[in-house]
């Protein structure tokens, strides 16, 4: 492991220690009354556009993006680009086709969006199900980096100090959800946002500095010292010992760009905003903001290739994790000035508050769900008071279990975590809101069917991929039980969600569908055109 100088571990340690500060207090002054429920779930929908797409766009860069596709470009070049930009594809998928239907027919959660049009008890507990299944692997893959992250940049190896620091951030998401709501992790995001854009450029542009501005020369470098020569610059290199390159890569964007897009703490943002024009204004900022992340990381992840090497980055992590700190360590040479130990600084502090930020939004979401969907609907609703002191609770229910299994997967490999995820919402939550929101006939037996379906095929088929098993980086290198031939579940798990639906509509007979589709024709001027306007001509 590489090891940074004693003032780069002090200012680190001092910059953390005053981000926890700094955030803890704002999401008490931030956070919502006790009994006020739409500035809980929605912040009042007071977030400025601007604001609004900063806070998108954090949920967007998460740690899997900055340290997992940071990873892949360093050590596989091309197709790593090709994974940073399926990330922006998919904020333009969820801009263009998601991002004004579910302002206008969401109200807190996914359960209200997928309720307006199909108002059952079923549906609400399947959709809080689905939420937490597909949220509660990629907190853990945050959560279990912090760990890592703190001893890669703090010099430690103890595995007890590690486990610490992943209990001490499980306890920092879970205050930043049940003290600051949507408004509080909303600028956690922001901060977290600025602070990543900001340091990460810095670096980008001393990193194309050290090579005269040359791009194709830093390129040509990276290469070099790839191990894999010019293939480093050629499609195909991160599944290349797999029985079908090409298709496990185009599963593996399948699931980036259906997935990223649908997940519940990114679709929750949408709900924050006042009107269908500030939605699209905040997705425009968004957009910018993910379109200059993925020029960052690119350069920075290439750099590393071409700075540290390989054998460096692989010596640091074999899955190349920490690429994108080596590549930010390289930009500065070997000895680091006081400005450039602060700038350093601040790209660590940005990575640890990414890992924070995220694991926040996914807690709110899931509580949020699990209060609303679940405890509220239940008892047909409850006292706004009473409500938000659930939702709060609920963020400890589901914090603690997390903190747990991240302290014990911690010395796993997490990418099938990640990939869960990420397959889930492609193959589930896509579909449902897909369906729901356009088509007419879609019916509530094919919507549970979408949910159920989809995220049993993604299970089953995650158990038979290499990332479980049969390979030296699986979560259980030990045993082998192979017997799906790609690494991601989306190329099967997609159109398997997608028929699901549509066969249990099919199936519910032409009497069903044709009052889905009446009650979908009741609504239909709400889902595209939002509420009308009062006062207007």
């Amino acid at each position: 492991m590489t090891e940074f100088s004693g003032s780069a571990q002090t200012w680190s340690l001092v910059a953390f220690s005053s981000v926890v500060a700094l955030t803890l207090l704002l999401c008490v002054l931030t956070g919502p009354d006790r009994d006020d429920l739409a500035e809980f779930y929605t912040g009042y929908r007071s977030l400025s556009p601007l604001r609004n797409g900063l806070a998108i766009a954090g949920d967007y860069i998460s740690a899997a993006t900055v340290l997992t596709i940071g990873g892949v470009i360093a050590l596989c070049g091309y197709d790593g680009v090709v994974l940073a930009l399926s990330t922006l594809l998919s904020l333009l998928l969820l801009m263009f086709l998601l991002a004004e239907p579910l302002h206008h027919t969401g109200r807190f959660t996914m359960g209200d969006a997928l309720g307006r049009r199909m108002p059952s008890r079923a549906v609400r507990l399947t959709a809080c199900t689905v939420t937490v299944l597909s949220l509660v692997p990629m907190m853990v893959v945050q959560l279990a980096g912090v760990g890592q992250l703190l001893a890669f940049v703090l010099g430690f190896s103890d595995s007890t100090m590690k486990t610490a620091c992943v209990v001490g951030a499980g306890t920092l998401m879970i205050s930043y959800a049940a003290l600051g709501g949507m408004k509080g992790t909303a600028l956690i995001q922001i901060l977290k946002t600025v602070m990543l854009l900001g340091s990460g450029l810095v670096v980008a542009v001393l990193l194309l500095y050290t090579f005269g501005w040359d791009v194709r020369a830093m390129f040509d470098r990276a290469a070099g010292r790839s191990g894999a020569g010019q293939h480093f610059l050629r499609y195909g290199l991160q599944f290349a010992g797999g029985p079908h390159p090409g298709l496990d890569m185009v599963s593996t964007q399948f699931a980036i760009v259906l997935g990223g897009a649908c997940l519940p703490h990114v679709t929750m943002r949408m709900y924050t905003a006042g009107s269908a024009r500030q939605v699209r204004r905040a997705m425009s900022w968004a957009v910018s903001s993910v379109a200059l992340f993925v020029l960052i990381v690119t350069v920075v992840g290439i750099g590393a290739a071409a700075l540290v090497g390989r054998q460096g980055i692989t010596a640091a992590d074999p899955r190349g994790n920490t690429a994108y700190l080596l590549g930010s360590r390289a930009a500065f040479g070997t000895d680091l000035s006081r400005t450039e130990s602060l700038v350093f600084t601040t790209v660590t502090t940005a990575v640890f508050l990414t890992l924070l930020a995220s694991v926040a939004s996914m807690t709110l979401a899931c509580a949020n769900s699990l209060a609303h969907d679940v405890v509220a609907a239940r008892r047909g609703g409850l006292r706004p008071l009473r409500e938000t002191t659930v939702a709060r609770v609920c963020a400890l229910v589901v914090g603690a279990p997390v903190v747990l299994l991240a302290t014990l997967a911690q010395h796993r490999s997490l990418q099938p975590l990640a990939t869960l995820s990420f397959c889930l919402g492609a193959s589930a939550i896509a579909p449902a809101l897909v369906y729901s929101l356009f088509w007419r006939r879609f019916t509530r037996t094919g919507l549970l069917c979408t949910l159920v379906g989809g995220s049993l095929g993604v299970l089953v088929l995650m158990s038979g991929t290499n990332l479980v098993s049969g390979s030296p980086t699986a979560m259980f290198p030990e045993a082998d039980f192979r017997w799906f031939p790609f690494t991601t579940t989306a190329l099967v798990s997609v159109p398997l969600g997608f028929a699901a639906g549509w066969l249990g509509t099919v199936l519910g007979g032409r009497r069903t569908a044709e009052r889905a589709r009446g009650r979908y024709e009741a609504l239909e001027h709400l889902i595209l055109a939002g509420p009308p306007r009062h006062g207007g001509a």
